[in-house]
């Protein structure tokens, strides 16, 4: 390839140590010296990727960091993997944006193993509608199936249900029959989870009330994003022999509970993680995503953004002004 200039946008130190972020113009000599070459066509915006870009978070391990923790794109050289030029591919966790340059860059070098092949059926715009959001909620729905959590045993609540992660775990749940209680601090994102199929809403400020330690059973399981007091009150008011699957801490990373929801009701509180999920099933959460999310639903929990609208919506989303998922658009000019 020759070395014709592309956009970046990187994140440097200055002298106080504040985060700066500018868009600016590389080539393929400033990129790191990993083994494949994507050309990058989508990427995405994550709470993660709003800490790194605003320096709110203390996400960025090495500088200069180009952020984003998702991409997907085609392949450009795939030196000695299993990947070769046109291969559609997607990437989602393994560091990428925090310790390894990640996808807000048109051209980026990655490790072959932290590559996914886009399934079948699904656009690179689609899987950045996705990405690490949905992909932690298909593994967090994935883990209530493992918990032999079923539609008719009752209703799955879904907190922090109007960001990224909620937003398509509602959907997901829906489709599958289950039924959604969404709980949301946000009066205005009412009418757009109920189109994704949540069919009770639960007010944010309610479930984080201190609970006691084991309230009238409520929910079959629940998909928590949130931590701190609505955790533990999802926990208290779990049927028996429910599971819930934790993957976030928005509120808080404490989780003020007893081992009564436990050793009582028999309740498994499952932790996912999607940032080092083994391919195997990170695979299998990719496939089920193209075949269960339907395309309709992607359109409606995404808005398309370019790189040089990063800085701004990244202010936003660190102030929970965002709502569903970001795309960007890499190669808009």
């Amino acid at each position: 390839m020759t070395e014709t200039p592309f956009k970046a946008l990187l994140l440097r130190q200055d002298d106080q140590g504040k985060t700066q972020a500018a868009i600016e113009s590389l080539t393929l000599a400033d990129l790191p010296a990993e083994e494949v070459l994507v050309r990058v066509e989508y990427s995405s915006l994550n709470y993660k990727d709003g800490l790194a870009i605003t320096g709110t978070g203390k996400i960025v391990l090495q500088w200069p960091m180009v952020p984003g923790i998702d991409l997907a794109g085609t392949v450009v050289e795939g030196g000695n993997s299993q990947y070769r030029p046109g291969d559609r591919v997607v990437l989602t966790g393994w560091s990428v944006g925090e310790k390894y340059w990640g996808g807000y860059s048109q051209l980026q070098r990655v490790r072959p193993e932290w590559l996914v092949p886009l399934p079948e059926g699904l656009s690179t715009a689609q899987a950045m509608a996705v990405g690490t959001a949905g992909l932690t909620a298909m593994l967090c729905v994935m883990a209530l199936e493992d918990g032999g959590v079923t539609p008719d045993q009752g209703p799955v609540a879904v907190s922090g249900a109007a960001g990224g992660v909620g937003s398509v775990a509602v959907a997901l749940l829906a489709g599958r029959g289950y039924q959604v209680a969404a709980i949301s601090g946000r009066e205005s994102t009412h009418d757009y989870l109920r189109e994704l199929g949540a069919g009770q809403i639960l007010t944010r400020d309610a479930m984080a009330a201190r609970a006691r330690p084991l309230e009238k059973s409520r929910w079959a399981g629940a998909i928590d994003t949130t931590g701190g007091e609505i955790l533990a009150r999802l926990l208290a008011e779990t049927h028996y022999g429910g599971t819930v699957a934790a993957c976030g801490l928005a509120a808080d990373y404490k989780l003020p509970t007893t081992v009564m929801p436990f050793i009582l009701r028999n309740v498994r509180l499952q932790g996912v993680d999607s940032v080092m999920c083994p391919l195997q099933r990170r695979t299998q959460a990719w496939q089920r995503i193209a075949t269960e999310l339907p395309a309709n639903l992607l359109n409606a929990i995404n808005q398309v953004a370019s790189l040089e609208q990063l800085p701004e919506l990244a202010a936003a989303i660190v102030a929970g002004q965002v709502r569903g998922r970001v795309v960007i658009d890499l190669q808009r000019n």
